[in-house]
């Protein structure tokens, strides 16, 4: 009480305690201000309106979050289009595909890459660079259809939670849906502004590429181990981790439809094969095209291998890590082994799924294998047996001899499934 008494008398202050002054409070009090502003922000605008009525209701529908008409269209033929072209491509790239068709149907769209954007593939034909002149101006770039305009991707530098951030403060602000690239190790720079979006439920889309052992040489400093996991942790954050083109094309129509809720993609640095699926299944289905935005469906059955007997386990996975599951499968199949595969490229968002869709997709008393290139905590929860996954940091080495060496190998998968059901 001495010391504090001392400060008042040195700062001259002799106010009651959490008693503020009139004139300091007339000072502070804006509402006035404010209220002449936004008049006279609507007397403008409606100026605005009169003159250019056609970009004043895409500009009213932007500030409102809404997605144009032509989304919907645009995402479905981007997902058809995968699907029917069955590309063999890193989701990196899968990831750069889609973008190209949404940036240009969406104006809003805003991109950017903490200093690699070679790597992330976040530009598009539609998104050139943000630059300014020697006049400190924005520099008009034509865009893919000549029409000059500002820029719609940021070059932030080498600081991921500035870029985390700044998304945060467009998202805030209305009017464009933020996207930015990094690697996925490095998303631990980001993560408190992530956090933060998830709190204030920003639709903001972050592209975390590299997400692997899968990116070789560079080593454990690199390569992603328990990021996933974690990120899978923050409430209402969307986490995806496709598989192939389709699934990619599919994680971002979810994310940009995501209005309360901030999406990480996780994207390799390899090329994955596509894998074959359904081309339109019914709604009630847990297979096919229309179930990945479900977060996990049915891949492949016993049939598909040719074994016409019942599923003895189930296969999960993610990302990269699908392929391996459908070659496993392939081998326990010519064991006479029958298993189902069922693709998870979002565990947030097949936990949202009600109780039935799950137990469609995972069927009591199968037992449930997981395999993905990271930290195992997080599978237990699906009831699995057992999980196929890195519990230790990388390595430094090509891809496939790390493959080999942390047991991401159709065969250890094979073996893993035979040995789960030896014990029961």
């Amino acid at each position: 009480a001495e010391e504090i008494a001392l400060v008042r008398e040195q700062l001259g202050w002799s106010e009651p305690p959490f008693v503020v002054p009139q004139d300091i409070y007339a000072a502070w009090d804006a509402k006035a201000a404010g209220e002449a502003a936004e008049s006279q922000w609507e007397q403008r605008f409606a100026a605005y309106r009169a003159a250019h009525p056609e970009l004043a209701l895409e500009l009213e529908r932007r500030m409102r979050g809404e997605l144009p008409r032509v989304f919907t269209q645009t995402a479905v033929d981007t997902v058809i289009a995968a699907h029917e072209k069955a590309e063999t491509v890193a989701s990196r790239k899968a990831s750069q595909l889609a973008l190209e068709a949404f940036t240009a149907a969406l104006p809003e769209m805003l991109g950017g890459s903490a200093d690699l954007t070679g790597s992330n593939l976040t530009n598009t034909k539609s998104t050139a660079s943000l630059r300014f002149d020697v006049q400190g101006q924005v520099a008009q770039t034509p865009d893919a259809n000549g029409t000059p305009h500002g820029g719609r991707h940021i070059n932030y530098g080498v600081r991921e939670f500035g870029m985390a951030a700044i998304m945060n403060g467009v998202a805030l602000h209305g009017g464009y849906i933020p996207y930015g690239g990094t690697f996925l190790t490095f998303s631990d720079y980001s993560r408190n502004a992530i956090r933060m979006a998830a709190l204030m439920k920003l639709r903001v889309v972050h592209v975390f590429t590299h997400d692997s052992i899968g990116l070789g040489e560079d080593g454990p400093t690199h390569q992603s181990i328990e990021h996933a996991a974690s990120l899978r942790l923050i409430p209402n954050l969307d986490v995806w981790r496709p598989a192939d083109t389709a699934e990619t094309a599919v994680a971002w129509a979810v994310a940009l439809q995501n209005r309360s809720m901030p999406t990480a993609l996780l994207l390799s640095r390899q090329g994955i094969s596509y894998a074959p699926k359904g081309h339109c299944a019914a709604a009630p289905d847990a297979a096919g095209l229309d179930a990945i935005n479900k977060g996990a469906y049915v891949l492949a059955e016993p049939t598909e291998v040719g074994l016409r007997k019942k599923a003895q386990a189930v296969i999960i996975a993610t990302g990269s890590e699908v392929q391996l599951a459908l070659k496993a499968q392939e081998l326990l199949a010519a064991r006479k082994i029958a298993v189902r595969v069922v693709s998870m490229p979002s565990t947030t968002t097949f936990d949202r799924q009600p109780v039935a869709y799950k137990k469609q997709v995972l069927p009591a008393g199968l037992p449930r294998i997981a395999v993905e290139m990271g930290v195992t905590d997080g599978w237990w929860k699906y009831g699995c047996a057992a999980v196929v996954g890195i519990d230790t940091y990388g390595e430094s080495a090509p891809a496939p001899v790390l493959f080999k060496h942390f047991g991401f190998t159709p065969e250890n998968v094979a073996v893993t499934v035979q040995k789960v059901l030896a014990r029961r």
